[in-house]
């Protein structure tokens, strides 16, 4: 436990890390070096011994002094999809991974600060999570559920749901949205056992925005705002905010609620960015359409959005989208631009997205497999870890991933095709089949994405980037070089 010291005190007292820039950089890479780690290598399915390891975080806890502080904390606890025997130094206790201390690093932060309200979201499941050492949050919210890390949590959504639930604490207020039955049942069914007062949060009425747009696009969004309208109220009341002590979600809501809700952002979800390398004032250019989905309830609503960017781009309000001229005749083509991690399944998440959008009339004229840049096994610089001779690089799952595109594309079409007026560059492409492509690279696929613009004046490249977060983050980070 000597590391999880150093790194969560190894800051001086003055706050400085370093004295010079050199020396800092150094410390950076070391730091990362360090995190890098933290990432355990066994497999995400490997469930066994969760609860020995949960019970562990009471035991870096306490190392860390940090019992009392989060006994202090006033935590709004949310998933989305204990008694302990002293413990000191001398303990064989194993390091944490990388998300446990992660989570044991952001309660060292907020203990230091002392922030008026902690908003702690689970990062897997609910019940071992490493946000699950709050034992007395002010107030709970488990938000949509559906199929994801099935692998862990389980196949079914009732164990789904009970994973979630398991950070409800007796007698917590709690807060959920509309959901399946099959879930809402195990929802109600363990906030009983635990005497915890559990309400159906209604979804957003936009009325109440007073003719603002909501900060972030999709009708789900509107049932995220609900919730968190309920938690935010909750909190203030049981804290004895007497001002907030009557929001009538019905008929008004507090300035500060409609100015939090209608200015929202989450970059990487529902966000649309130029190509900053090309004129966006022509049509022989590139718009990136970036959305981090990658469980097949959010692929269909990935595909609404992107339908609706596509057709009606002056209906779409939104606090993350670029200003970029539209021209209502101008050619287009929709390229799709996936990855996903192998432990997610492709024949549940490229089907819902391809029949959403052509549900829409858009189709996809050409889909594009990469690997991340981004690796699992790697925390920092994607320049650095990423293999400088693309033939190192293993790319089985993206052919994987385009065997199943073509199989469905031709399903889906049947005899019909798409009219397609770009013509398209063979360079750097590992597999080219009739609609998709394989490259060996992100940088690779870019590339081929800019080629491809420039050498087709008359059409605008409109590239829908999804499946994957760390995908959707390392595009990010090569249109802002």
């Amino acid at each position: 436990m000597a590391q999880v010291k150093v790194l969560l005190f190894g800051v001086g007292e003055d706050g400085e890390c370093g004295s010079n820039e050199a020396s800092s950089v150094s410390a950076y890479d070391e730091a990362m070096d360090a995190l890098s780690s933290l990432i355990t290598q066994k497999s995400r399915a490997d469930t066994s011994n969760s609860g020995h390891r949960f019970e562990l975080l009471f035991d870096y806890v306490k190392i860390l002094d940090l019992e009392e502080s989060i006994s202090k904390m006033k935590i709004i606890h949310v998933a989305g999809t204990k008694g302990k025997e002293k413990c000191n130094d001398d303990m064989d206790i194993p390091m944490p991974n990388l998300f446990r201390f992660l989570a044991l690093l952001g309660f060292k932060i907020f203990a230091a600060e002392q922030v008026d309200v902690a908003i702690m979201e689970v990062g897997l499941g609910g019940k071992f999570d490493a946000t699950n050492v709050v034992q007395n949050p002010i107030v709970c919210g488990i938000s949509s559920l559906g199929y994801d890390h099935t692998e862990i949590l389980g196949d079914t959504l009732a164990l789904i749901a009970g994973e979630k639930a398991g950070i409800f604490k007796k007698g917590v207020p709690a807060f959920t949205v509309p959901q399946p039955d099959e879930a809402m049942e195990v929802l109600i069914e363990k906030a009983s056992q635990l005497d915890v007062p559990l309400e159906v949060a209604n979804p957003l009425d936009a009325k109440l925005l007073n003719g603002l747009d909501l900060g972030l696009v999709g009708d789900h969004q509107y049932l995220n705002a609900g919730l968190a309208i309920k938690l935010c109220s909750t909190w203030l009341q049981r804290t004895g905010h007497l001002e907030f002590d009557s929001i009538d979600q019905t008929s008004s809501l507090p300035e500060q609620f409609i100015k939090g809700l209608t200015t929202a952002a989450l970059q990487g979800r529902a966000q649309i960015m130029r190509d900053p390398s090309l004129d966006i004032e022509n049509p022989g250019s590139i718009v990136f359409y970036l959305d981090g989905a990658h469980s097949p309830e959010s692929m269909e609503a990935c595909g609404n959005w992107f339908s609706l960017a596509i057709k009606e781009p002056n209906l779409l309000k939104n606090n993350n989208a670029e200003i970029v001229p539209i021209n209502p005749s101008e050619n287009s083509a929709q390229i799709l631009l996936f990855n996903c991690m192998s432990v997610r399944d492709p024949h549940l998440l490229l089907p819902r997205l391809l029949k959403t959008c052509v549900g829409h009339g858009i189709n996809f004229n050409k889909a594009l497999f990469v690997p991340n840049m981004s690796l699992y096994t790697k925390v920092g610089s994607t320049t650095s870890s990423f293999p400088q001779t693309e033939s190192l690089v293993d790319v089985s799952w993206q052919l994987t991933l385009q065997r199943v595109w073509e199989n469905i594309v031709s399903s889906e079409r049947g005899n019909s095709s798409v009219t397609d007026n770009a013509e398209y560059s063979e360079m750097s492409v590992v597999k080219s089949c009739e609609n998709s492509v394989v490259f060996a690279s992100l940088p690779l696929a870019i590339k081929w994405l800019r080629d491809t613009a420039k050498h087709n004046k008359s059409v605008r490249l409109k590239v829908l980037v999804t499946g994957s977060l760390h995908l959707v983050g390392d595009v990010i980070k090569l249109l802002k070089k």
